[in-house]
């Protein structure tokens, strides 16, 4: 589905962190790095009925053409699962995704818009587990989960400096003192940005994310300025395939390291975890899906490594994937929150939707709550 959006305050956040070029058509270059973004709010909601009728909602990360990962769950996931006994349990959803993983993989199809897909479909059967127990989904993963996910803010939309910590000073006041800044192309902008939020605001944590293309020509010297400033974590610095840029970049530097909206599961994820460069892991539930994303948070614990997912443009089924995964996971301090993508959220979802108080995610009664006007 796509659904139009005020491009204007959408920038600098979830999404469209980039100016866009003029263009025709949906999709536009960044100005600042080699990929595309689309003008709208573009994601793949999957609907999965049970023989009873009772219906499951999910979403597949989709922010351009989501209708490839809806032909997926067509062609071939709903092949894959059609009369298959449907046990409301992690074993029981985890061997459905491993089906559905296993159609395509002697055919390489294992990352991209097939495991999108899968996430989708995964997010819509452990919606209908949750409806089946009658339990919300962080009650079914946990014996003692988190009632509020304490909630990080994603982006500082503005054109200036000012702006910037105009809005950061607005949702510091609300009680949030976590952000994440988004690095477009000039990185003194950034480093001042940086200092002065730090000088005018008591207590505050700031994330960097790199966007992938940290300068080449400092990417050592650019790590260290943001170790020095003590920043929570530096995220996606390097092209996704450079692990072994990755590995020296933390070790010349020391920068506390975020990775993991560009993988999908524990294969992709391995060699990142074997490195041992890894603070934190941040698994998009609309690639990633719960059932791998369980996976992945045992892999973390394990490492001693913070699960800390990561939330793109999303509707209803995918937000409160992320939020519920979190309250469960004992080593996930936090939630991405991005202002813009929550308000697109609640406005297909019944009241009162997802809620925030004090820099937190407050316990929502979001199962089979996804409004019809979708």
């Amino acid at each position: 589905m796509r659904l139009g959006r005020d491009q204007g305050k959408a920038q600098g956040g979830a999404g469209s962190p980039h100016r866009l070029a003029e263009g025709r058509g949906y999709y536009r270059w960044s100005t600042h790095y080699p990929a595309l973004y689309s003008t709208e709010f573009e994601t793949c909601l999957v609907k999965v009925t049970l023989s009873d009728g009772a219906v499951g909602w999910g979403e597949a990360q989709a922010p351009l053409a989501p209708e490839v990962a809806g032909q997926i769950v067509k062609s071939l996931l709903a092949v894959a699962i059609e009369d298959e006994e449907f046990e409301p349990t992690e074993a029981g959803i985890a061997r459905l995704w491993q089906r559905m993983y296993s159609t395509m993989r002697v055919r390489g199809q294992v990352g991209g818009f097939m495991l999108d897909a899968i996430a989708g479909v995964d997010i819509a059967l452990w919606d209908l587990a949750s409806q089946v127990h009658g339990r919300p989904l962080r009650e079914l993963l946990s014996a003692a989960p988190k009632e509020r996910v304490p909630a990080y803010v994603s982006g500082t939309p503005g054109k200036t400096v000012g702006e910037r910590l105009a809005f950061v000073g607005e949702w510091f006041e609300a009680g949030f003192d976590t952000f994440k800044l988004y690095f477009e192309s000039d990185w003194d902008l950034l480093l001042e940005q940086i200092d002065r939020m730090q000088d005018n605001f008591e207590g505050i944590s700031v994330a960097v994310d790199a966007l992938w293309h940290l300068p080449a020509d400092g990417t050592i010297e650019c790590a260290e300025e943001l170790a020095e400033r003590r920043v929570l974590w530096l995220e996606s610095p390097l092209l996704p395939e450079d692990v072994a840029g990755h590995v020296e970049l933390v070790n010349e530097t020391g920068v506390r390291l975020a990775l993991g909206e560009s993988y999908r599961t524990r294969y992709e994820a391995q060699p990142f975890f074997d490195a041992e460069i890894l603070t934190y892991w941040q698994p998009d539930l609309g690639r990633s899906g719960i059932s791998e994303t369980l996976v992945l948070g045992r892999m973390a614990q394990k490492a001693g490594v913070a699960i800390v997912p990561h939330v793109s443009i999303a509707l209803a089924p995918q937000l409160n994937a992320a939020i519920e995964v979190s309250a469960a996971l004992g080593n996930s301090p936090m939630c991405e929150f991005n202002p813009s993508v929550v308000e697109m959220a609640n406005r297909y979802t019944k009241a009162p939707g997802f809620v925030l108080q004090t820099g937190a995610y407050e316990q929502s009664e979001i199962i089979g709550q996804l409004d019809t006007v979708i």
